[in-house]
């Protein structure tokens, strides 16, 4: 996997506001790349931005018990399965993050510069 890939993945989860999150397929939707590549870069170099913002596609979270105290700080609630948020109530604006996503990512492409 090469650096820009990683890059842009980790763009993705840095713009994902607080308070809000956003599925690994959604990152990777508007990264390029799969659900399960997110995954790996999360597990690989993921520590330095919000991981806890990230989820699956049910909004269950896979290291909830250490996501908890910024959930909480952040005003997102567990809900009653307690394996994750809705994402109904909790997933990003999509759209928005994609429009912000693609602007991060213009020093990335050699063909903009």
């Amino acid at each position: 996997m090469d650096d820009v890939t990683v890059e842009r993945v980790l763009r993705v989860v840095e713009l994902v506001p607080p308070g809000q999150v956003a599925a690994y397929g959604e990152v990777g939707a508007i990264a390029g790349v799969g659900a399960r590549l997110v995954g790996r870069i999360m597990r690989e170099w993921g520590s330095g931005v919000p991981w806890w913002r990230i989820t699956n596609a049910a909004g269950d979270h896979p290291l909830l018990a250490r996501a908890l105290p910024s959930w909480e700080a952040e005003g997102i609630v567990v809900k009653p399965n307690g394996l994750g948020c809705r994402m109904s109530e909790y997933g990003a604006d999509l759209d928005l993050l994609r429009e912000r996503a693609e602007r991060s990512f213009a020093d990335l492409d050699p063909t903009t510069t």
